[in-house]
Formats: structure tokens, C-alpha cells, sequence
């Protein structure tokens, strides 16, 4: 529409009008698909922190051997419940850094052989700073069990810092990086260590943080509201667009009989 200093305001061109209207039309598709799209999102992942819930609390089932390993994920494979047997080799544990609810410190990352043959990283839990993590290794090499959650690599370091192998700082639990870096082919994941019986050892195991971020309802409604504003943006336009007509078409028949 135009407006004139010197008389009301005038009813746009029906072409400019038309434009308006399917630009505005275009508009709302698109913020309604994303809507829609979050609000699949959101489906996809209550469904998953439901799976993740059951595979938590199920009973240990045996860690993928290498016959497994190409059907890991994140959706179908990660945080469940495993149970494995071998002996530790603790001159190749890797100390990485790591802040929990205990404070900073590291996570004692130490291979494990297998009693099927092949290697597999444990997390074997929390040392504070303050505590020698050399100190915390055990004298006996005696297989043992080993029960926890399992856990995809976490490659690359963290958000700021990044691994560096050669100097041996590590702030993420890079699986194949950390396995490369002590000369062992091991398997694609690592296991977090459930809680010891004994309160007081070191490493502390058991400090797995189970968090999903869900704001997709958040975006779905963004996304909704948008295309509701839009659609009121288009319905006052052709409300305006009437008015100024009707206006217009008043005006000439009133100059027709004056």
C-alpha cells in the first residue's frame, strides 16, 4: 500500500499484494515444517532416554566381543549394562582430566585383556589431583570381573582443549586414540566402572553422568508461534488492503454523484 501526505492512504497494487501474500504463505510452511520437525525430535528423543532408562537398570549382560563391534551406537548400543572378565594392565593406563561432583581430577583409563583375547578401555573411575594416581594401581594382576556402562568414544578432546598424545594430556576419553597411543588394538568403546563396595577406594568408579539435552518442545513452540505471527501479519494485511478498497471504491462513487 502507499501513502500520500496529501490524502488517506492509498490500497497497494494487486501484484504487490499477491507477492506479499505468498512470501507470507512460504514463510509459514517453512515454520510450521520446522515445528513439526521438533516436535519429531522431541518424540525421538523421550523415546531414547526411555531406552537409555531400561538399559541402565537391566541386569549386566556380556560386553560386544569383535563380532559385534559394527552394530555399536549411540541409539541402540550406549550406557548399557555390560559385565567382562580379564586381567588389568596398569602400565598402560592413560589419566585423563575430568571435573565431577567430587571435584578435579582424572579418570584412570587402564586396558583390559580380555578372557576372549581381545582388549577393551576401562574407565576404572575418579582420582582427585591431589591423590597419585600411580598409587592407586593394585599389586595383584589376578583376572577380575568387571561390571559397568558401556560408553562410545569421546573423540577430539574437550570443548576448549584439545588431546594431545605425544605430551600425554588428555581431557576426553578418545577410545581409538588413547588405544594408538599405547600400541593396542582394542575394541571401539570403553566401560565406566559401576561403584565399589568399598566407599573409601580410589579410583571411584559409579560417577557416570546420564544427561540428555531436550529443548526441542522450547524450539517446536519458537517455531509455531512464528508462523502464527506470520499468519497474523498476512490476515491484517488483506483486512487493511479491503478496507483501503472499499475506501477508494466510496470515494469515486461519491465524486460520480457529486
Amino acid at each position: 500500500m502507499s501513502y500520500d501526505t496529501d490524502g488517506p492512504p492509498q490500497a497497494a497494487k494487486p501484484l504487490l499484494v499477491l507477492a506479499l501474500l505468498s512470501l507470507a504463505a512460504a514463510l509459514f510452511i517453512c515454520l510450521m515444517a520446522l515445528g513439526a520437525w521438533q516436535v519429531q525430535r522431541l518424540q525421538w528423543k523421550l523415546a531414547l532416554i526411555e531406552r537409555v532408562e531400561q538399559r541402565v537398570h537391566a541386569a549386566p549382560a556380556a560386553a560386544p566381543g569383535p563380532a559385534e563391534w559394527s552394530a555399536i551406537n549411540r541409539e541402540s548400543t550406549e550406557y548399557s549394562r555390560v559385565q567382562i572378565a580379564g586381567r588389568f594392565d596398569h602400565s598402560r593406563s592413560t589419566l585423563v582430566r575430568a571435573s565431577t561432583e567430587l571435584g578435579r581430577g582424572f579418570w584412570v583409563v587402564t586396558p583390559l585383556q580380555t578372557t576372549a583375547g581381545f582388549w577393551v578401555l576401562v574407565n576404572r573411575g575418579f582420582v582427585p589431583t591431589a591423590i597419585d594416581a600411580q598409587a592407586t594401581q593394585p599389586d595383584s594382576v589376578e583376572p577380575t570381573v568387571i561390571s559397568g556402562l558401556l560408553r562410545l568414544s569421546e573423540p577430539g578432546g574437550s570443548f576448549l582443549q584439545q588431546n594431545d598424545a605425544v605430551a600425554g594430556r588428555w581431557y576426553s576419553r578418545d577410545v581409538q586414540a588413547m588405544a594408538a597411543s599405547v600400541k593396542l588394538d582394542a575394541a571401539p568403546y570403553f566401560i565406566d566402572t559401576a561403584a565399589s563396595p568399598d566407599a573409601d577406594a580410589w579410583p571411584r568408579g559409579g560417577l557416570t553422568v546420564i544427561s540428555f539435552n531436550n529443548h526441542h518442545l522450547v524450539y517446536a513452540i519458537t517455531w509455531f508461534v512464528l508462523a502464527a505471527m506470520v499468519a497474523a501479519a498476512a490476515a491484517y494485511l488483506l483486512h487493511l488492503e479491503r478496507q483501503l478498497r472499499a475506501l477508494s471504491a466510496n470515494e469515486k462513487q461519491a465524486a460520480v454523484h457529486a
